[in-house]
């Protein structure tokens, strides 16, 4: 597993469903690396997150992965992606889609928007822990990411 000894992983979760939110969160707890999870509700509190605007987020940590959901009100998770990856601070923050849609057009736009993965939601907290896992097995056990240190 990829050591962070001065800090635990920070994931960034995009989330306008809090028991889907929940959910995630149960999932995380079980896994094995030291996580630091921040939720908020949609894309535009996941830009006011990380430009550390407004009171609520001045301290906000820099996320080492952005678990997104596509279909949220007010920002969706594709304006998000667009905006995020073309901003030079943010485009190296691995994104990974988290969402219901199996939709061909919605897995097809989003890699073309800069997704690093997409994930169908499984129903049920047993299967969701097992797709949580293996995404926490990957991105912090099987890649290398980079020390943003931000």
């Amino acid at each position: 597993m990829n050591e962070r000894p001065n800090r635990p992983f920070v994931i960034l979760l995009v989330e306008d469903e809090p028991a889907d939110a929940h959910l995630i969160k149960v999932a995380l707890r079980q896994t094995q690396a030291p996580i630091d999870l921040q939720w908020v509700n949609d894309g535009v509190e996941a830009l006011e997150f990380l430009r550390r605007e407004g009171d609520r987020f001045r301290a906000a940590p820099h996320p080492d992965l952005i678990l997104l959901d596509l279909n949220m009100p007010r920002m969706d998770g594709r304006e998000f992606l667009a905006i995020i990856k073309q901003e030079p601070q943010f485009r190296d923050i691995p994104t990974v889609m988290l969402t219901t849609s199996d939709v061909e057009r919605d897995v097809l736009a989003s890699y073309q928007l800069g997704a690093a993965g997409y994930v169908v939601k499984p129903v049920g907290l047993v299967e969701l822990a097992a797709a949580v896992k293996g995404l926490e097995h990957y991105w912090f056990g099987v890649v290398r990411l980079p020390e943003t240190g931000r």
